[in-house]
């Protein structure tokens, strides 16, 4: 799992927290896939704003909508 976050986004402090929202989110979301795939998360402006728990439901829409959660 990569994640990236450019310097549009803010200054360090809020690409870190950036970061740690979308780290805590693939966390609870990991047990839920199926293996063998690597991921890319890009943070957006609009990820500075978010909750964990706003990106974990955003995620699971995502991976769900890719085929790569167990069902």
């Amino acid at each position: 799992m990569g994640i990236t976050t450019s310097k549009k986004i803010g200054n360090a402090v809020e690409r870190n927290r950036c970061r740690r929202i979308i780290r805590a989110a693939f966390h609870d979301v990991s047990p839920l896939l199926n293996g063998g795939y690597d991921f890319v998360f890009v943070a957006r402006t609009r990820t500075v704003k978010m909750k964990s728990t706003d990106i974990k439901r955003i995620m699971l829409q995502h991976l769900k909508k890719a085929g790569v959660i167990k069902q």
